[in-house]
């Protein structure tokens, strides 16, 4: 019984193999694949439950973007499971990248189903089209790749859902820590339209400033920190409160106090590209708002010296123009003056604000605008106020909890016998941390060298003191002539006084014509 069943199912292989045999020979070529195509969908379905899906380097003759999105996804899992491996360096990249070998099988999970892939490579003449800033032109690709992914059809829906997407994103992320960071300038704006509308212009940013080497409160520090924290985790809150997702910093304080550095420890903490923008060379809100919107997300929009960079009060000046237009006023300088104005900056107080925090502000996501200034009390309130400058840092002079990141980080010395000193000339003296760091740079080699160092800093505090104290004797008896024995003021101070002010209005205008 046994070998008669054996017979019967060797019977009937031999006609199935028959018919495909004469299928083969005689049926059209169209019909052929008809029936292979049948035979695959129904026969096959039943034996073989995995799907196929294929996705190629090119598509429609451009470049596939969820292919790249799987090849930077799977650079950080091939080293687990394949055994042949290659290395690539990528454009605008600081690392390689790992990838598997042709043909090789790389298995990966997500939520408990099992993903295959494997790397396809053919050889075509696909035309793939390019676009230069002088025309198109079509490029000949002998050969393309592309990656099969193989899954239970059960799973189909998952895998071509949420499992692609989650590749996508995972493939951002591990672009933007392997990318190259960048410091952007922008374009001066003559030359745009030669630039090919690239409204900025980059260089690699490779600043070594760091919060640990930073010389500032520590209790400050920790403050800037979690809040630097808090922001580029909060992308689910801003979205709940409805607010974009950005913030402000407002860094003052005195000339030399590490403002510049502390914008590149921010970038280099939170990983994130620097914009430096130059208001002077922008023409006018528009321009201002297209810059704003060329800029990418985990950015650092950075605009120093604010105070000094536009004259953010052109309606009080347009409105004194009129006045004097009224008084019949006649200024010899009318024409240079209006020429200089037609090549000024017409950026405003408005389009600046709208720039923070307006409608276009939410354009993009994840960027932190930082404002710097020497002198906080001569921007407009309205500039600076909470919600638009949300924290404000005062960079201040040198203290001692400052003084000895410096040390460390100068000297490699975390005490000696002369601190005690030190500490109590930095609390009677008033020193910027750039010129306490110039005091602490080593001279020579010798062991000696950090006591040479700071003893060069005990002199360069004394001095400090001396010149503030000479400067306090010096004011003291100008406030004295002010007021007479009675305590009223003097008539002759009072005109003196009078005279002075004048005099500086007279020096400020001769410095404007100077200037046109």
């Amino acid at each position: 019984m046994m070998g008669e069943g054996w017979i019967e199912v060797g019977s009937k292989i031999a006609g199935l193999l028959f018919v495909l045999t004469t299928i083969q020979q005689y049926f059209p070529q169209q019909l052929k694949h008809y029936l292979g195509k049948w035979f695959n969908i129904r026969v096959l379905g039943f034996v073989y439950p995995y799907i196929k899906l294929k996705i190629n380097e090119h598509s429609n003759g451009r470049r596939n973007e969820v292919y790249y999105a799987i090849k930077t996804y799977l650079s950080s899992k091939s080293t687990d499971h394949a055994r042949r491996l290659k290395a690539d360096m990528i454009k605008n990249t600081k690392s390689i990248a790992i990838s598997f070998e042709d043909c090789e099988e790389v298995l990966d999970e997500f939520k408990g189903i099992k993903i295959w892939y494997r790397v396809l490579q053919e050889d075509t003449n696909t035309e793939i089209q390019t676009s230069t800033f002088y025309a198109q032109r079509s490029q000949q690709v002998p050969e393309y790749k592309s990656y099969e992914l193989i899954f239970h059809k059960r799973h189909k829906d998952v895998v071509v859902g949420a499992y692609l997407e989650h590749v996508v994103e995972q493939a951002k992320e591990i672009g933007l820590r392997n990318r190259q960071r960048k410091i952007y300038t922008n374009n001066i704006s003559d030359y745009w339209y030669w630039a090919d509308k690239n409204f900025w212009s980059h260089i690699g940013f490779e600043h070594p400033a760091t919060f640990q080497t930073l010389a500032m409160d520590p209790a400050i520090k920790d403050k800037i920190i979690s809040d630097l924290v808090t922001f580029s985790n909060g992308k689910d809150y801003y979205a709940k409160v409805g607010k974009p997702w950005k913030r402000g910093y407002l860094l003052y304080g005195p000339p030399g106090t590490g403002k510049s550095t502390m914008i590149a420890a921010i970038a280099n903490f939170l990983k994130y590209d620097v914009y430096d923008l130059e208001l002077t060379s922008v023409k006018n809100n528009n321009e201002l708002r297209k810059l704003l919107i060329d800029t990418t997300s985990k950015s650092i929009i950075v605009i120093e010296d604010i105070d000094c960079s536009l004259d953010l009060t052109g309606t009080r000046k347009k409105k004194e123009e009129e006045k004097s237009k009224e008084e019949g006023e006649n200024d010899p300088l009318k024409e240079k003056e209006t020429d200089k104005e037609k090549e000024a900056s017409k950026v405003t107080l408005s389009g600046l604000l709208n720039f923070i925090d307006g409608i276009w502000s939410a354009c993009g996501s994840e960027r932190i605008i930082v404002f710097t200034t020497n002198h906080i009390d001569k921007l407009d309130p309205a500039l600076i106020r909470r919600g638009r400058m949300d924290m404000h840092i005062e960079m201040s002079y040198c203290k001692f909890e400052a003084f000895k990141v410096l040390a460390k980080n100068y000297l490699n010395i975390e005490s000696h016998p002369l601190y005690e000193t030190i500490e109590r000339l930095l609390g009677e003296a008033n020193i910027s941390p750039s010129d306490v760091a110039e005091n602490l740079m080593p001279k020579n080699a010798s062991k000696d060298d950090a006591e040479m160092c700071l003893k060069s800093l005990i002199e360069a505090l004394e001095r400090a003191k001396d010149d503030a104290r000479l400067k306090d004797q010096k004011e003291e008896p100008e406030a004295e002539t002010e007021q007479d024995g009675d305590g009223d003021e003097d008539p002759k101070s009072k005109l003196g006084k009078l005279v002075k002010k004048h005099k500086s209005y007279l020096r400020v205008l001769r410095k404007n014509v100077w200037c046109i």
